[in-house]
């Protein structure tokens, strides 16, 4: 069978999600193409050649660009099958069948998909069934260099991106994984991840991301991958996620990352307020952030914190607190200015409807956005949200720097009470070129 391998957004990177399933398909027998719609239209052949059409839905973005593509190609080959799978595809999967889509699978997706384009019978299993995970087939990805790459104070080079595991054990309330994977991880073996590492330096990466939800879920499995990638490209660097509350029970990971490679850490802080990090479930507090801040000065480690700045208990004190307090971090320049303007995402299954203020405050579930509606308790605050994203898209578009749209956010905030924002300390912090987190 042809199979047509679709990824709308996948944070700019080269989509693993795409590159997994076609080696388990090319092993079948099957006929794959892969379409990066991000970076070009998937062209109307592409779509009437394939008997299996299959969407990869890592998240929001991704799940909202696909929904009028689906569309198009139930319209222009009707005949055609059409799954998705990713995270999202589990969370949305009611108003994906609604839209035709016959099949959706989440978790361990690979050799369900599969089973699906051989004609399996049952076409949604448990999304957590084990897998041996198989080298990824990148060979008819788009090069590595259209991507965004990784920025330094030397310059850009070429990144790759791969995943030494799924899920995480940890149950954050508005993490969509936790309804996918409810406190269960998996591993990709560390000769398979190797593989794939080694098939991308080959193409020409200089850098790789690793995309797993939380590097340190399995300290020992990360540190045998490191070393082993360190000592077979000892010049090659890294970045990974890992959270706050890991970052300070595995802190001798810490100089491990560095040696190895590391040149930062992105970690999902969400907030600064100890009330908020409690109703997400969080796991860390306000004085975590502050301690792996310092842990990570001191190993020489970059950390670039992610934040959902506005939620229903956001205050404008707490918004200020959040910008005085990188600012006494020396963390403007760590921080990608769109993390200053992220406004809570509530999609359909999150464990935030379990909270009676969440409740209080939601509106409807908009199908088209595939998002609950909400609105703040204080209207001035939901003002804030909207002013705050123009704010970051307008200054991006104009290419400020970070510092710049961070002393256009401080106006915001403050608006006349102080004139001049405080000078945030000049520093030079490797990030990736593409800012979006979700």
């Amino acid at each position: 069978m042809r199979v047509l391998l679709i990824s709308t957004y996948d944070l700019g990177h080269q989509p693993f999600g795409l590159a997994s399933p076609a080696a388990w398909l090319r092993k079948r027998g099957h006929e794959v193409d892969c379409a990066d719609a991000s970076l070009a239209p998937v062209s109307p052949e592409a779509l009437q050649g394939a008997g299996l059409i299959a969407f990869f839905l890592p998240m929001h973005t991704a799940t909202r660009l696909a929904v009028p593509l689906i569309e198009r190609a139930r319209r222009v080959n009707p005949s055609a099958r059409l799954c998705c799978f990713g995270l999202y595809a589990a969370l949305n999967r009611e108003h994906l069948h609604s839209l035709g889509v016959d099949a959706c699978f989440a978790g361990e997706f690979e050799a369900a998909l599969a089973d699906f384009a051989d004609g399996s019978l049952v076409p949604e299993p448990a999304p957590l069934a084990r897998q041996r995970f198989l080298t990824p087939d990148r060979s008819t990805l788009p090069p590595l260099r259209v991507y965004p790459q990784l920025v330094t104070g030397s310059g850009s080079i070429v990144a790759g991106y791969t995943e030494a595991s799924r899920g995480c054990k940890h149950l954050c309330r508005h993490c969509p994984i936790v309804p996918v994977y409810r406190g269960a991880f998996r591993v990709v073996s560390a000769g398979v991840v190797l593989a794939d590492i080694r098939q991308q330096v080959e193409a020409g990466a200089r850098h790789i991301t690793f995309g797993d939800p939380d590097f340190l879920n399995g300290p020992a499995h990360a540190r045998r991958i490191v070393e082993r990638l360190h000592q077979e490209f000892p010049d090659l660097t890294y970045d990974v996620t890992i959270k706050i509350e890991h970052l300070l029970k595995h802190r001798g990971m810490l100089p491990v990352l560095r040696e190895t490679g590391c040149v930062f850490v992105t970690s999902a802080v969400e907030s600064l307020d100890d009330a908020v990090l409690g109703k997400l479930e969080k796991g860390h507090t306000r004085a975590d952030f502050f301690a792996a801040a310092e842990l990570m000065r001191e190993a020489d480690l970059a950390l670039s914190p992610t934040f959902i700045p506005f939620t229903p208990w956001t205050t404008a004190a707490s918004y200020c607190d959040l910008l005085a307090s990188l600012h006494e971090l020396e963390m403007v320049e760590n921080t990608a200015p769109i993390q200053l303007a992220l406004r809570l995402l509530i999609p359909a299954h999150s464990l935030l409807l379990e909270l009676s203020d969440v409740a209080a405050c939601i509106e409807r579930f908009d199908s088209p956005a595939l998002l609950y509606r909400w609105k703040h308790p204080d209207p001035s605050m939901d003002w804030l949200a909207a002013s705050a994203i123009q704010t970051v898209q307008d200054a991006q578009r104009e290419r400020l720097s970070r510092r710049e749209i961070f002393e256009r956010l401080w106006r915001l905030a403050h608006g006349e009470a102080i004139a001049e924002p405080p000078r945030p300390a000049r520093a030079t912090i490797p990030y990736l070129e593409e800012p979006w987190y979700c």
